[in-house]
C-alpha cells in the first residue's frame, strides 16, 4: 500500500526555510513507529533536511540530480514510474514523507493518508500540502498524541 505521512498545521503548512517549522517528539515517535520495517520515498530536499538514512527503514530518494551516494539502505530514483515499480516488488508498505513537490507527484497513488494536526498556524511558511489531497479520502481513525496533537487516518 502506498501511505502518505505528514504533519500538516491548520493552514496546510509543512515546512519553512527547508525545515519542519515545529518539533513534536511525541509525533517524531509515531512516525518511527508508524514506519519501521517499511519502505519510506522522499525528494530530494527532504533528504538533504535529514542527512542520513531513516534506520530500520528501506529509504527511496526521488531526484533528478545523480549526486546523490547510494549507501546502504537507500535507493535513489530519478523518476516516479522507476519508484513505482520497484514498489511493486517490496512486502512492505511505501510511505510518501515528502516534501510537497513529492506529495504532488504521488497523490494520484497515494492509497491512505496518515495526518497529524498541528495546533498553530506557521507564520511565513513556504512549504504546504498540495490543495484538496484529501479529496475522496474519509476519516477511519482518529487518536491523540502529547502536545494536543492528534493523528487522523484517512481512506479511499
Amino acid at each position: 500500500m502506498i501511505i502518505g505521512i505528514a504533519a500538516v498545521d491548520r493552514k496546510g503548512a509543512i515546512g519553512k526555510g527547508g525545515k519542519l517549522p515545529w518539533h513534536y517528539s511525541s509525533d517524531m515517535k509515531f512516525f518511527r513507529e508508524t514506519t519501521v520495517g517499511n519502505a519510506v520515498v522522499m525528494g530530494r530536499k527532504t533528504w538533504l533536511t535529514i542527512g542520513k538514512p531513516l534506520k530500520n527503514r528501506l529509504n527511496i530518494v526521488l531526484s533528478r540530480d545523480t549526486d546523490i551516494e547510494p549507501q546502504e539502505s537507500l535507493i535513489v530514483f530519478s523518476d516516479i514510474e522507476s519508484v513505482l515499480s520497484f514498489n511493486k516488488s517490496l512486502s512492505t508498505d511505501l510511505f510518501v514523507i515528502g516534501g510537497a513537490q513529492i506529495y504532488e507527484a504521488f497523490r494520484e497513488h497515494i492509497e491512505k493518508w496518515i495526518i497529524t494536526e498541528v495546533p498553530l498556524t506557521v507564520k511565513d511558511a513556504d512549504a504546504f500540502m498540495p490543495k484538496g489531497y484529501l479529496e475522496g479520502f474519509n476519516v477511519v481513525e482518529s487518536k491523540s498524541l502529547e502536545d494536543d496533537l492528534t493523528v487522523k487516518v484517512y481512506q479511499k
